[in-house]
């Protein structure tokens, strides 16, 4: 869920990104043409920019996380602001807190930006109505992974030029990974055609009422498809047991060197991390000449500055 505002084609004037579902075409094209202008500073000998100079970002993690939290400290930084690391270990909340006290407190200490990672689906869009700091969505519960979907859809269109008219799979725990809702509306939005490809038990109910095709073989749709991203399996998410063994779902749905044959040549392999080697996808397979696996990692330091540098721009606009 995303707050509503009427936008102009083109123009960003929203102080919190809570997900994609609402978005248009035309305001994730703006993100993804801000990151681009941001992409020159990794490559200079000073990486600062002065955007965010005197604003405080926290990022308030409830869930462990390592390439998303370290991408969101080095964006922040790279602008200026001044970082806040919270974890739920080493904080209040393990003494009860709840989470919009905690951010309640954390802003009475000025801060300007939330970047929240949560359990809960919603929490980012009930604390961006309850506090005045721009809210960040870094992932929250089933629902989605905004800025993971973006890096994701940075990547594909800096490698294929645009979007309209791919054909992309979206493989695996599909049931439990809210970087697949999120790619979902972005890619689709932005003209691909999107598949969902896993066994039924980890397919989420309605999806016949999404915007995507469904399949429940990868051999169906691997040599029809440009560009395919590889979901992990969260294990620590699953109830009973989803698929009979690691080695079954392996052997099914597995991105192997011998299904990679029976690819196109130039497909994209995607993964958003962390990997199980030899689980989801061959270790050849992810460090081959196919895979922009790191190249996601890369661009999505670019992207999260646009984020941040975008919600802040809007907060000072509506100030």
């Amino acid at each position: 869920m995303i707050l509503r505002r009427k936008e102009k084609a083109g123009q960003w004037n929203r102080k919190h990104l809570l997900g994609l579902r609402d978005l248009t075409a035309a305001e994730i094209t703006h993100i993804l043409d801000t990151a681009k202008g941001f992409e020159h500073l990794s490559r200079q000998s000073i990486k600062k920019a002065p955007p965010l100079r005197g604003k405080t970002v926290v990022n308030l993690f409830f869930e462990d996380s390592t390439r998303t939290r370290n991408s969101f400290t080095l964006a922040a930084s790279r602008l200026s602001a001044d970082v806040i690391e919270f974890t739920k270990k080493t904080s209040s909340v393990s003494k009860g807190e709840t989470l919009l006290d905690t951010a309640k407190n954390l802003e009475a200490m000025g801060i300007d930006i939330v970047v929240l990672r949560h359990n809960a689906a919603g929490a980012p869009a009930i604390l961006a109505r309850s506090i005045n700091a721009c809210v960040v969505n870094a992932g929250d519960g089933y629902c989605e992974h905004p800025t993971q979907a973006l890096l994701d859809t940075y990547t594909i269109r800096e490698k294929k030029g645009s979007l309209k008219g791919l054909k992309i799979a979206i493989v695996g725990d599909i049931a439990h990974s809210r970087v697949a809702r999120s790619d979902m509306w972005a890619m689709t939005k932005l003209g691909a055609e999107v598949t969902f490809v896993g066994p039924p038990t980890l397919m989420p109910s309605g999806v016949d009422k999404l915007p995507v095709k469904v399949s429940y073989s990868l051999d169906e749709v691997i040599e029809k498809v440009d560009c395919i991203n590889m979901l992990r399996i969260q294990f620590e998410r699953l109830g009973g047991n989803p698929f009979p063994s690691v080695r079954e779902y392996s052997h099914y749905f597995g991105l192997t060197v011998e299904r990679m044959k029976r690819a196109k040549k130039d497909i994209l392999v995607m993964h958003p991390g962390p990997i199980n080697r030899g689980l989801e996808i061959e270790s050849e397979v992810a460090d081959g000449p196919n895979s922009v696996i790191l190249e996601q990692v890369s661009n999505g330091l670019s992207v999260r500055m646009a984020v941040l540098f975008l919600v802040n721009q809007a907060a000072a606009q509506k100030a």
